[in-house]
């Protein structure tokens, strides 16, 4: 870890974080996701932190510097029948406050997360982005990560 990031605690998000990660999502205008502040939906991220927090296979991390938390991502863990009946970690809504962005945030929590994936002995590490995020690609690129696969999408609601 670098030295200016000795100060980055990543641990498990806690329900009093939500508030911050919300306030992150929906700032995120680039996301698309209709993330948003208003009072009447928390119960919505409520309940979805409630599901994420009762899996085995899901957790929900925070990066925190200060007390504050300044960044946040999710790994799911799957298990296929491909590869042998293999396991693979996915990595989602990766989102780094915007006044925190370029110190090196993000790389440490994609870090932290491969490395809770070795430890889980997956087989591989995958992730979305959104095509338009093209210095995000650029990021992941860096860290090692190759485009391999079109995804799609259908909207349900």
């Amino acid at each position: 870890m670098a030295a200016e990031l000795s100060d980055i605690l990543i641990r498990q998000a806690r329900r009093e974080d939500l508030p911050a990660l919300v306030a992150m999502f929906a700032a995120d205008a680039l996301g698309g996701h209709g993330d948003t502040t208003e009072p009447e939906a928390f119960p919505d991220y409520l309940r979805a932190f409630a599901v994420i927090e009762a899996s085995p296979d899901q957790t929900l991390y925070v990066a925190e510097r200060g007390g504050e938390v300044v960044g946040t991502f999710q790994t799911m863990v799957t298990t296929s029948l491909t590869g042998c009946g293999s396991s693979a970690m996915i990595i989602e809504a990766v989102q780094t406050r915007a006044d925190m962005r370029g110190q090196g945030i993000g790389a440490l929590m994609i870090e932290f997360a491969i490395a809770k994936a070795k430890g889980r002995g997956v087989r591989l590490v995958q992730l979305t982005s959104n095509m338009m995020r093209r210095d995000a690609h650029r990021f992941y690129e860096r860290l090692g990560f190759k485009p391999s696969h079109l995804g799609f999408k259908m909207a349900l609601k």
